[in-house]
């Protein structure tokens, strides 16, 4: 199932060998940190956020408590990046 899905995108989902133009300086920054990064951020966040709601400070705790899936997000992307080598043609000698 998972090579059908795979043969389908390849023949009707355009594709590009390159990342973008604001895609590159992030992924040279964020490649340097370990995967494990993106979790403590994420899961930093929603204890952080416990905290605040807990010291009555719920407006503030509803804000950083929207970061976590944005760190989470951008942990997964990068280990997409890393594992399935899209970065391979931007790699310098």
């Amino acid at each position: 199932m998972v090579e059908q899905v795979r043969e389908f995108a390849e023949r009707h989902v355009p594709s590009s060998d390159r990342e973008g133009g604001l895609a590159r300086p992030i992924e040279e920054i964020t490649s340097k940190l370990p995967s494990d990064t993106w979790l403590w951020l994420g899961y930093g966040s929603i204890a952080a956020s416990i905290t605040l709601k807990l010291m009555g400070r719920g407006r503030d705790a509803n804000f950083v408590g929207m970061w976590a899936p944005v760190f989470l997000i951008h942990g997964v992307y990068n280990k997409i990046v890393k594992t399935q080598g899209h970065d391979k043609y931007d790699q310098r000698d």
